[in-house]
């Protein structure tokens, strides 16, 4: 889902006389202190009751049977999910579901229920502006890593190793070999020539790569980019690569997580 069409297509909806459009912003974060004892559940059945209330009272039975349409499907798309639920729930819906999107979202959303003629789009902006289309490149010394994320949410991970004895990068496969820290053995000398020859080399190694990431920034249509890494490799990176990098975190984190890792670059 590309969440700029779906602004873009959301931002044109009007409607019409009974037939309102329903929006939900629900925050079901289980990190919140708030949410501990599933109060989601308390929030999400207090704020359909609430309209439902001022619909009866105003006596308009078109509108609340409109509602009430709208509230059954969302009831079904709530409990089909429940075990998957990340930190918020969006929806946006029609009775006659002309309009219907219903997405669970890695942002904590604040509480807002909205039943009115135009779609409440405050914190869809703010997904959108917070998380858009994400690489963040790890670099240690022979070995990257790129994490691709979008709306907070993992995408696609793809590591490459350098070959030191051809100087080629080649997409690694499977798992990481234990000691590829330094692409050799695993003796003390080694690990001495490894070094001398990755100071010697770093410029022109980082350069030949650095065309490959630019290509998949660029295919992939990233709008920011992160390089993480010791200070040296993740400089020389940013310096060879043409795409502009947003920042340069000087940490190692190539061995860390996915999830690990995005909790540190994005928050």
């Amino acid at each position: 889902m590309d969440i700029n069409e779906k602004l873009k297509e959301l931002e044109n909806v009007r409607a019409e006389g009974s037939n309102k459009v329903f929006t939900m912003y629900l925050n079901t974060d289980p990190s919140d202190p708030d949410q501990q004892g599933g109060e989601w559940k308390i929030h999400f059945k207090n704020g359909m009751r609430n309209f439902e209330k001022y619909l009866e009272e105003a006596n308009d039975k078109e509108e609340l049977k409109n509602f009430q349409l709208v509230k059954k499907n969302v009831e079904k798309y709530m409990k089909e999910n429940e075990q998957q639920h990340l930190k918020g729930i969006i929806v946006f819906a029609t009775a006659d579901e002309v309009v219907w999107y219903a997405d669970m979202v890695q942002m904590r959303l604040e509480n807002e229920f909205y039943w009115q003629e135009t779609p409440e789009l405050d914190q869809f902006r703010k997904l959108k502006d917070t998380y858009p289309k994400t690489g963040i490149i790890l670099v240690q010394q022979n070995e990257i890593k790129v994490i691709e994320s979008y709306l907070n949410q993992l995408e696609d991970t793809l590591s490459y190793e350098l070959d030191v004895e051809e100087e080629t990068w080649r997409v690694m496969q499977g798992p990481r070999k234990g000691n590829s820290a330094t692409g050799m053995g695993s003796t003390n000398l080694q690990k001495d020539n490894f070094e001398a020859r990755y100071e010697a080399n770093q410029q022109r190694w980082y350069k030949s790569i650095a065309p490959k990431l630019d290509k998949q920034a660029k295919d992939k249509k990233w709008e920011k980019i992160f390089v993480v890494g010791e200070a040296a490799s993740s400089k020389e990176l940013e310096k060879q690569m043409n795409k502009p990098v947003n920042e340069v975190i000087q940490k190692n984190m190539l061995d860390h997580e996915e999830s690990k890792v995005m909790k540190e670059v994005l928050g």
